[in-house]
């Protein structure tokens, strides 16, 4: 829980009012991505359909929330985040776009959420790589799959190769931010920040042996942007997830 904690920690009340401008610049294509994911949500659950979806790390603009609820109308959320300040953002965007009534917010973390509950989908987006170490990650995805109905899907999103493994990849990247308009200097602090900050897995392999690892089938990958990846896995049919 300490190692979440301090995630949640980097999300205080100023990163959390730039957010909405600045994820959309670190993320070419963060609207595409939201909404292939509810695509792929859709198509996985089957459309039309009643759900209860789990929303991993929905501070920020929700954007989980709303891509999927403008698409299936029957569809519920329980929106989970440990940040206040991210959180009430998301709430002010659910209200906005008339989602709220179908949200529950849960401030802090998935751990806390009742063990009985078992959910029909789940999305984690923007949150893995923020886990220090494969043991905060895999405890996060276990967590996960153990809310989750046997076979039901969960999208999962974040940046998925080793920074210092990819050096092109990582000065595009900062070229992105000079595009926007970023100083040189400002694109070294952003860079700078980037490899501090945040622990992806190494590869898409690693990611797909951590979801094994926690109780998920092989993932199909559907979204790609720079570092940035989307996947769509299921929870085990058959099996306990991992321990």
């Amino acid at each position: 829980m300490s190692a979440l904690s301090a995630a949640a920690r980097k999300f205080d009340p100023t990163r959390a009012n730039e957010y909405q401008a600045q994820s959309r610049i670190a993320l070419a294509g963060y609207n595409a991505c939201h909404e292939l994911a509810a695509c792929m949500l859709a198509a996985a659950v089957g459309p039309g359909t009643t759900a209860h979806v789990l929303v991993v790390g929905a501070g920020g603009g929700a954007q989980e929330i709303v891509s999927a609820g403008m698409l299936e109308p029957n569809w519920r959320f329980t929106a989970v985040d440990p940040s206040r300040p991210m959180m009430d953002i998301a709430v002010a965007q659910l209200e906005q776009k008339g989602l709220a009534s179908r949200t529950d917010i849960h401030l802090g973390y998935v751990d806390d959420l009742p063990s009985h509950v078992r959910f029909d989908a789940a999305t984690l987006i923007g949150v893995l790589h923020h886990q220090p170490g494969n043991g905060a990650k895999h405890r996060l995805l276990h967590s996960i799959a153990s809310r989750l109905a046997p076979g039901a899907p969960l999208i999962l999103a974040g940046n998925r190769y080793a920074y210092a493994s990819q050096p092109l990849l990582l000065a595009a990247w900062g070229e992105r931010w000079r595009m926007q308009g970023a100083t040189a200097e400002e694109v070294q602090a952003k860079l700078g920040k980037i490899l501090e900050g945040a622990d992806p897995p190494a590869s898409e392999d690693a990611v797909a042996e951590l979801l094994a690892d926690a109780g998920f089938e092989q993932p199909t990958w559907f979204f790609s942007s720079l570092f940035w990846g989307a996947c769509l896995t299921k929870r085990v049919s058959d099996a306990s997830p991992g321990s």
